[in-house]
């Protein structure tokens, strides 16, 4: 499925998106950068209750919020991972098998870490405002 929508709607695709997937775990969003992998997730994570500081793991690799809805939340960005390897040794295993909303950026770096079950979010940019994202 794909749908169209603008950063200023992109709360509505987000629980659209939620709607579908939600018995999925693990959610691999791929897009280059700038497309809005990081607006998605902040806007999912405001619509499951979280009221703390959402922003991009990039130094951290990995993000833990309270959801209101979801429990924890990992949102993990692989950009500045090498490898799988690199991976593990920040702690994304842990994670990925806590059975809790893991939501991985960039998640190409380290593919052979995502179970066959992962749900696959591609977000691709349009222009400046209007985006388009495809989903299972």
């Amino acid at each position: 499925m794909v749908v169209d929508f603008t950063l200023e709607n992109i709360k509505p695709v987000a629980k659209q998106v939620y709607e579908l997937a939600k018995d999925r775990k693990v959610w691999a969003l791929h897009g280059e950068m700038g497309a809005g992998k990081t607006t998605f997730i902040h806007a999912l994570c405001e619509n499951l209750g979280v009221t703390s500081a959402i922003g991009s793991p990039t130094y951290s690799i990995i993000n833990e919020y309270k959801s209101s809805i979801e429990g924890t939340i990992y949102h993990m960005d692989w950009y500045r991972l090498k490898d799988e390897e690199e991976a593990l040794q920040a702690g994304v295993e842990d994670s990925l098998l806590s059975g809790k909303l893991c939501l991985v950026e960039w998640p190409e770096r380290a593919a052979g870490l995502l179970s066959d079950d992962c749900y696959h979010i591609r977000i691709e940019a349009r222009n400046e405002q209007a985006r388009a994202i495809s989903f299972e």
